[in-house]
């Protein structure tokens, strides 16, 4: 009986280990952001849900009911076995990626699992005297002491998270200092750094794509989700070769400091500065800091060095103008004759291609090898010969809007816009106000409005009402949806959509409705 118990409790234990190592590497081992998850309504919900009640409600009355808080664990536990094999059979599991800190954290977390079960097998006889006041059977003090651990989880797994923390800074600090040396070695590399709240990744792409065919290849960029400390450091360590002319760097960070770390490994001598706002303001604490934060790229460039500001964001105007009054290194503004929002990012690479000595002919040629796409977006076809907006790379506040503006223009004779969105995150004390703004621009755009996170739905609503009337167009009310099944939300789509019209899938959604709108 304790080997079958004990079993199933450690089978669909691992899964939620599994899942919080995920949430810790998703949130990039980053405090602030791992605690800001739980202000958001699913993170509550994973603390403050119907089962874990029930189990600690189970625990304060076992010394009052033990036989109770054993058959109710049993059945607990039955439950999650089954539904925990259902969910690896179908792989709805979340699974951190595997990298060498996470596989020593799983490992950590499932060693701990098999000695928490054999502390306890070997020294039932003396936790009982803690718990009760009078025999029951060791099955039954067994069940609490799984229990407890049951309920205790997200804590003992952030308890490992934080004390391998000491050994993953020693090898951060490690590899920051191997990158540094190596960069050294490369005098003549030209480093361009690119840093805001907005842009990076598209900039970066559309700057390695201009730069590849003047430089003979001989260009590197940073991969994909590559724009950390550690991240930049193992491009620079796996990848950087006296062979690179050109090393284009995104740059991301959630506290002041971390951009300047990034550029004292790199030395950049061309910073792209894309744009600033709300973004992370959860972490970073307040718009001031982000602003210093994002400035730090400007700062850390070289006499000789080179600034690009965004000119359609203001506080890229405010840094541009306050470089030009430093006197040192020359400034420039880009995008002031962009059509739209994405189309910032490409004249941001063209300005820098410009000033690297390309010729209009030779960039144009490149850009046309782009071609006309929206930046972080793609257009699919769905079912019912829908056309479906794929922008769920990522999300923030101006990429938000602008993709409702680009969806706006998508509006055909009697053509329907429907935009199917979580509530935005890790916002801070700007949330509400941001919520607001894309609901106004929603109201402005589209035709039905699915909201499938709870956080600021009434934020939207009350913006989206304010906007009533927009161009002689009013969105109802009832068309303003808070909806959280997949399924749910394919069914609206589908009831409310003919052929031709438009959905835009903005941030995370699930990805069960993208697979249902692309059958």
């Amino acid at each position: 009986m304790f080997e079958f118990i004990g079993f199933i409790w450690f089978f669909r234990t691992s899964k939620i280990v599994l899942f919080y190592l995920y949430l810790w590497q998703l949130k990039e081992y980053h405090v602030g952001r791992f605690l800001d998850h739980f202000s958001t309504d699913k993170g509550r919900k994973l603390i403050f849900n119907p089962v874990n009640i029930l189990k600690i409600i189970l625990l304060l009355v076992f010394p009052f009911v033990p036989l109770l808080t054993f058959f109710g664990t049993i059945a607990f536990y039955l439950f999650e076995f089954v539904k925990t094999s259902f969910d690896f059979a179908t792989k709805r599991i979340k699974l951190p990626i595997l990298t060498k800190k996470s596989i020593f954290l799983i490992s950590a977390s499932l060693v701990l699992q098999i000695a928490f079960l054999f502390i306890i097998f070997r020294n039932l006889w003396y936790f009982e005297r803690f718990i009760i006041f009078w025999d029951v059977g060791d099955i039954v003090v067994f069940t609490f002491w799984i229990l407890l651990f049951d309920v205790l989880t997200p804590l003992i797994v952030s308890i490992v998270v934080f004390l391998f923390q000491p050994f993953a800074v020693l090898m951060r600090n490690r590899m920051i200092k191997k990158a540094k040396a190596k960069r050294e070695k490369l005098p003549n590399l030209l480093v361009v750094g690119i840093t805001g709240s907005y842009g990076k990744t598209s900039t970066k792409e559309f700057l390695y794509t201009i730069l590849f065919s003047k430089f003979n290849g001989k260009v590197l960029k940073t991969k994909e989700h590559q724009n950390s400390e550690v991240g930049i450091s193992q491009c620079i360590l796996n990848n950087l070769n006296e062979n690179h002319r050109i090393f284009i760097v995104e740059m991301g960070a959630y506290n002041v400091g971390g951009i300047k770390l990034l550029c004292d490994i790199t030395r950049p001598r061309i910073g792209i500065l894309t744009g600033i706002n709300e973004q992370h303001m959860a972490t970073f604490g307040s718009q001031g800091n982000i602003i210093k934060a994002k400035y730090e790229l400007i700062e850390s460039l070289p006499k000789d060095g080179i600034a690009f500001f965004n000119a359609r964001n203001k506080y890229c105007v405010e840094l541009y103008n306050k470089t030009l009054q430093r006197g040192s290194g020359q400034a420039f503004l880009y995008g002031q004759e962009a059509k739209f929002f994405g189309e910032e990012n490409i004249l941001g690479a063209m300005a820098v291609a410009r000033e690297l000595g390309m010729s209009e002919e030779e960039i144009q040629n490149a850009v046309n090898e782009i071609g006309n796409k929206m930046p972080g977006i793609k257009l699919k076809k769905g079912i019912n010969r829908l056309n479906v907006i794929d922008a769920t790379y990522s999300a923030n506040p101006d990429g938000v809007i602008a993709n409702l503006e680009y969806l706006k223009t998508l509006r055909q004779a009697q053509g329907k816009l429907i935009i199917v969105m979580p509530c935005l995150i890790e916002l801070g004390k700007a949330s509400k106000e941001v919520h607001g703004r894309i609901g106004k621009k929603i109201a402005e755009v589209c035709d039905l409005a699915i909201i499938t996170t709870k956080d600021y739905f009434k934020e939207i609503v009350e913006g989206a009402l304010l906007r009533q009337g927009y161009e002689g167009r009013e969105i109802k009310k009832d068309n303003i949806l808070f909806l959280e099944n997949p399924k749910e939300i394919f069914e609206k789509i589908k009831e409310f959509t003919k052929e031709g019209d438009v959905v835009l899938l903005e941030s995370r959604v699930p990805k069960n409705l993208i697979n249902l709108l692309l059958e």
